[in-house]
């Protein structure tokens, strides 16, 4: 099970990512935009993905993973429950969440 500090390690192992409160909770950004953000259980991380079918279709695939609630109706993020995952898969996770909102130029640097 990874935990708080896992993410906060492997986000900010991440090119121009700073780590701001969000809602009260520990959130990640890429310049000024959010990627990641730990949810107010401690054991749950929003994070943004490319479209709400991409989103349905997670939660579809791996409903044990990746889960949403109302409150994320409409909107292209999922939450993922931090047992679920490992080490290696949430930095998968959290570098494609950085890569869907990094500016093009830190995104071309990181590539490069």
């Amino acid at each position: 099970m990874v935990t708080e500090d896992d993410v906060r390690r492997i986000a900010l192992e991440l090119p121009e990512t700073a780590e701001r409160p969000m809602h009260g909770t520990p959130a990640f950004y890429v310049k000024a935009r959010w990627f990641a953000r730990i949810r107010e259980e401690g054991d749950v991380l929003v994070l943004p993905v490319a479209s709400e079918e991409h989103k349905r279709e997670l939660v579809a695939a791996e409903p044990g993973t990746f889960f949403t609630l109302p409150h994320y109706d409409g909107y292209a993020a999922v939450l993922v429950r931090f047992g679920a995952v490992d080490a290696e898969e949430l930095a998968e996770l959290l570098t494609d969440a950085w890569r869907l909102r990094a500016p093009r130029r830190v995104l071309a640097a990181f590539d490069a």
